[in-house]
């Protein structure tokens, strides 16, 4: 059996040769065990061979040699950041996919060219639904390819069956699929290229944007530590924020608490938030999240159970550890664009469907009450802004103290026939669809209150303020749910903030088929 010699003790780095007395404890000790191994030594046992790691390899040995593991300070920003901190993911990709599936037109002429551009629309579209074009912080042509694939895979089966069903001719069908295929070779092609773009651009700090973690943990001080080492995860570690410092020699600096988070990030013009289990209740975390000041930025979080998947079905991660995009909590940039874009269209058309039936309630209530048809009323709308609503007049209050404040209910006596029903089936809230078109509420949205019971209720229900994050909206998740007239107000609450929370068209859509159904049974007030 072959011998290793006994590896010497490493001197601690960073020390002065001094005599043991100058030494740190943990020296003194470990010099104290040499000099018991040195007068008694153990011959009977073979020698085992001792790793030959560098002096202070790890913590632990650090933290035994008295020095302390030095905390990741935020650094200064490249140049190069300040001129692409609004370029996004889908800003790269997106055109360079439309790009690919249009190619083929340059081999096939005009021949293809209905069949090529619906093509490359569906496949964009279910691209973008299937979360491809989200930011991604591991960049990887690998990790994209079995979705790529498959998208790719569903939206060819789509154009093909409705090619044939157009064009029985195959030799039309033959030359339209070979384009097809050529589409979707160049899309991942393209794809490859504009990732390792991406890389190159970030290891260079080309692109990068400002990161605030909000937490002072281990794994804040771990992310700290990898987005400084590497760039190519394009965030720029600008500081931790949370509840307090907390003690301890790997916790990183602090630059301001939770409190002072909103400052923090205008300071550093910050573009993305890293949660990374903070000293803080997660119930006032999301609350602290959900506030308007922090929707220009991306939020991303190291999710508590490390089984947990990135939206889209793709995982991404920050060295070793995962982390989730957390979905935007209020409407804003592109996904607002596209909920205005619907509603006025939806508008435009409701008015000229519903014209009739809007002259039919205005004639029947001004047969039952005479002039003023109309009933305006202040209500409070996005971010706290009060606006005027317009309904037709189901009834006649008392005074304008009671408009204000009277909580109105089904079985109010002044409430005359055709009131009544226009109630039931919701007809006296047409006229809001100027209040739509002049973007002062949506289709779909919470339920517009008036200022003295938005007051009120804020004050008993913390999640209630929360809902004006959005613009109120003509019908909403909670009224299609049961949740109008006298019900718990901390229910409608909830379903508010989760219909802004996980909104989607598809989701808009499925409330209005509800609405009309409700509007149907008479299931209003």
């Amino acid at each position: 059996m072959s011998t290793w010699p006994l590896a010497p003790h490493d001197p601690v780095v960073g020390l002065p040769d001094t005599g043991p007395s100058d030494r740190p404890p943990a020296v003194r000790a470990i010099d104290a065990i040499d000099a018991v191994d040195a007068v008694e030594p153990v011959t009977d046992l073979p020698a085992v061979p001792r790793p030959r790691t560098g002096p202070g390899s790890s913590p632990a040995d650090r933290a035994r040699a008295g020095i302390d593991t030095t905390a990741v300070l935020p650094y200064a920003g490249s140049r190069a950041s300040v001129r692409t901190r609004r370029l996004r993911a889908w800003m790269v990709t997106a055109p360079v996919d439309l790009a690919a599936l249009l190619g083929p037109l340059l081999l096939t002429g005009d021949r293809y060219w209905r069949g090529t551009v619906f093509t490359a629309g569906l496949t964009v579209a279910i691209f973008a639904a299937g979360g491809l074009y989200r930011a991604r912080r591991h960049m990887s042509i690998l990790d994209e390819l079995p979705s790529l694939c498959g998208r790719l895979l569903a939206s060819a089966a789509i154009v093909a069956i409705i090619a044939a069903m157009r064009h029985g001719s195959v030799e039309y069908m033959t030359g339209f699929m070979r384009g097809v295929a050529l589409s979707a070779g160049l899309v991942i092609v393209g794809r490859a290229i504009t990732r390792r773009a991406v890389l190159i651009a970030r290891k260079r700090r080309w692109v990068e944007h400002n990161a605030i973690i909000i937490g002072s943990g281990p794994i804040a001080a771990e992310l700290a530590r990898l987005l400084r080492r590497y760039p190519q995860y394009g965030l720029r570690f600008a500081g931790c924020v949370d509840a307090e410092e907390r003690p301890g020699p790997a916790s990183p600096p602090l630059i301001g608490t939770l409190d002072q988070l909103a400052d923090r990030i205008r300071m550093v013009e910050c573009d993305v938030l890293v949660v990374a289990e903070p000293d803080y209740p997660e119930t006032g975390l999301m609350e602290l999240l959900a506030r308007p000041e922090y929707a220009n930025c991306d939020i991303w979080s190291v999710p508590r159970l490390w089984g947990s998947r990135s939206p889209g079905g793709l995982p991404d991660h920050i060295g070793a550890i995962p982390v989730v995009q957390i979905r935007h909590t209020s409407l804003s940039g592109v996904r607002w664009a596209i909920k205005r874009a619907s509603d006025i269209v939806f508008c435009v058309v409701a008015l000229v469907i519903l014209s009739p039936v809007l002259l039919l309630c205005a004639l029947a209530t001004w047969l039952e009450g005479g002039r003023g048809i109309f009933f305006h009323q202040e209500r409070i709308g996005r971010y706290g802004k009060p606006f005027d609503v317009i309904k037709f007049r189901t009834m006649q209050p008392a005074d304008e103290l009671e408009s204000r404040t009277h909580w109105s209910i089904a079985d109010d006596r002044r409430i005359g026939p055709v009131g009544r029903f226009m109630r039931r089936t919701s007809l006296d809230e047409l006229p809001q669809l100027w209040n739509i078109l002049r973007g002062d509420m949506t289709v779909v949205g919470p339920r517009p209150e008036r200022p003295y019971f938005v007051e009120k209720f804020s004050a008993e229900h913390p999640d209630y303020a929360m809902r004006h994050r959005v613009p109120v909206g003509l019908t909403g998740l909670a009224q299609v749910s049961g949740l109008r007239g006298d019900t718990p107000i901390s229910d409608r609450a909830r379903f508010d903030n989760y219909y802004i929370e996980n909104w989607s068209l598809w989701l808009d859509t499925k409330v209005l088929l509800r609405t009309v159904i409700e509007v149907f049974r008479g299931g209003g007030r």
